[in-house]
């Protein structure tokens, strides 16, 4: 019994070893091409799941302020539309990118809406939110943020309550950039 459970155990190991990261995750950006976040490796990236109809949604304009001070030194942010909460992303694409880019000048990437909670959660939401996750549970409105560090690992999770500009989140990306 006890070769057994080492055996289990170690075919646990290995499985965990080779599964891929957040990086090999199959990603469709906001103009539908297929994509993954492999660009942003060695890179800080928040994630957030945005929606045009909330009322978090001028959080776009802490955002946009994040990525303009901290591009240069490896930030990422990173906008995921959704509409899993009280339907308050209905557009399509096009729609969502063009609403954001005139209303908000957002000029950090957007990607394809995606399900964020439930069953039917995105494998990027499964890595980030799932039973395995450091941070595990759904997301529980619009505008929950993970940040990632350089190293692919998930660093923090801030609720979608907490604004970008909070200080709790501007010293945790502070943080992730000043680890090389």
């Amino acid at each position: 019994m006890k070769v057994l459970h080492s055996l289990l155990a170690l075919a646990a190991f290995i499985t965990s070893a080779s599964a891929g990261s957040l990086y090999d995750v199959p990603l469709k950006d906001i103009d539908g091409k297929d994509t993954t976040l492999k660009p942003y490796e060695g890179k800080v990236m928040l994630i957030v799941n945005v929606a045009s109809k909330c009322g978090n949604t001028k959080q776009y304009t802490e955002l946009q302020a994040l990525h303009q001070e901290f591009e240069k030194e490896g930030l990422a942010v990173l906008a995921f539309p959704s509409n899993d909460f009280g339907g308050q992303e209905p557009g399509t694409n096009e729609q969502i990118k063009e609403f954001c880019s005139t209303k908000y000048n957002v000029t950090f990437p957007m990607y394809d809406k995606v399900v964020v909670k439930g069953a039917d959660k995105h494998p990027l939401y499964q890595e980030l939110s799932g039973k395995d996750s450091p941070f595990p549970g759904d997301v529980k409105w619009n505008f929950g943020k993970f940040l990632v560090g350089r190293d692919g690992k998930i660093l923090a999770r801030f609720e979608p309550k907490t604004k970008p500009d909070d200080i709790a989140v501007t010293t945790a990306i502070k943080d992730a950039l000043a680890k090389k």
